[in-house]
């Protein structure tokens, strides 16, 4: 009898339930918000379901040894991980953007390309700020790429700079790209004029397919030469964009934009939802990189849409640009191109702005990547 009440024991000792601390149930329910939010308002659910779900993974407690962990060397969900720290998965998830990215816009519109530069810029004011606030320099760097709302472009970077912070960033990036029609709306509405949101844009020249074909080979080259750390995203990315325009083969372009993509989605969402165990995240140090996400991000929009303005000081009248398409320098395609045009309609439901603010969109793409690749240049 005695036996039997050990082994009970002792089997009690191993449940979830008998490990479980207040801070385990605060991501477990934070986990379920975002599952929530993804499935009612439809935000970004491809990224913040995983994310949620791999939240409530990680955060059922175990007894350490039971090689389960995502931090315990050899468990599966640690071999899976490695993908996030070692960087392997950012790259092919720039291969499957680029093999879903028409670049017509910006190849037709390339003036626009500065406004994609211009939203960097919240970049490096974060990495300014948290230098300031006590963060290393390379955690500086790392925590500034949240304003590119680029989950993978922070994956990869942070991987290399910051690791023991990557959890926090990775999910500060995707947060606030999941955010992006709450927090860019009022920025976009606050900076500009009703006389500047009814503004319409000439429409963008049709481009050949031979230009299409030519963009990719000579954007690596260029940028590739300027950034060279910057290769593995921006080589995936051209890649990919060269995949789709070829026309010769479709069949790795829709592997790349569509399974293949899918697959890395749900292995990074899983993964970095796991990595936020409740010992690791809940810290002041998350709190600070969510805060310095958030401005880098809002930074980013109002330098986006403030040089979409200046820009207009030096064009000729019915050659202006409406600034609305200026939170679009940010890279979350197409997400951000969406809210430009959801934003001008408010005011002109004739004004469509979607084919024009895709051009700093996908220049924000390019443009995050360069800054990562300066970032890591000078950090890493």
């Amino acid at each position: 009898m005695n036996t039997v009440i050990e082994s009970l024991q002792q089997f009690l000792q191993y449940t979830g339930f008998a490990n479980m601390t207040w801070q385990h149930m605060v991501m477990i329910i934070i986990g379920i918000a975002f599952i929530t939010v993804a499935i009612k308002k439809d935000w970004e659910p491809l990224l913040l379901v995983p994310i949620g779900f791999g939240m409530i993974i990680g955060n059922i407690p175990f007894t350490e040894g039971l090689q389960i962990g995502i931090y315990e060397q050899g468990s599966v969900m640690n071999i899976l991980y490695q993908g996030v720290q070692k960087g392997w998965y950012p790259p092919l998830i720039f291969l499957g953007i680029g093999a879903m990215t028409d670049f017509s816009s910006l190849i037709s519109q390339p003036r626009l390309l500065l406004i994609g530069a211009a939203a960097q810029i919240g970049i490096f004011g974060a990495y300014i700020v948290a230098m300031h606030i006590g963060f290393t320099p390379a955690e500086s760097g790392a925590i500034g790429i949240i304003g590119g709302a680029d989950g993978p472009t922070a994956i990869f970077l942070s991987s290399k700079l910051a690791p023991h912070l990557m959890g926090a960033i990775a999910v500060s990036a995707y947060s606030y790209m999941a955010l992006v029609p709450v927090i860019q709306r009022p920025i976009m509405l606050l900076m500009t004029t009703k006389k500047e949101r009814l503004i319409k844009m000439k429409t963008p020249r049709t481009v050949s397919q031979k230009e299409k074909i030519i963009f990719p080979i000579v954007g690596f080259i260029l940028t590739a030469l300027i950034v060279p750390s910057g290769m593995p995203l921006l080589g995936m990315l051209f890649f990919g964009n060269l995949l789709k325009e070829s026309g010769v083969t479709r069949r790795l372009a829709e592997t790349a934009r569509g399974p293949m993509i899918d697959v890395v989605t749900i292995l990074i969402g899983v993964t970095v939802g796991c990595s936020t165990q409740a010992d690791v995240f809940l810290t002041a140090t998350s709190v600070k990189i969510f805060a310095l996400g958030l401005f880098s991000f809002c930074v980013a929009t109002f330098c986006g849409v403030g040089f979409a303005k200046i820009m207009n000081l030096f064009c000729k009248e019915g050659n202006k640009i409406n600034p609305l398409i200026g939170n679009a320098g940010v890279s979350a395609v197409p997400d951000a191109a969406r809210v430009s045009q959801n934003v001008g309609r408010e005011f002109d439901p004739q004004n469509h702005l979607l084919m024009h603010a895709m051009a700093p969109n996908v220049a924000g793409v390019i443009g995050s990547a360069v800054a990562a690749g300066i970032l890591l240049s000078f950090l890493g």
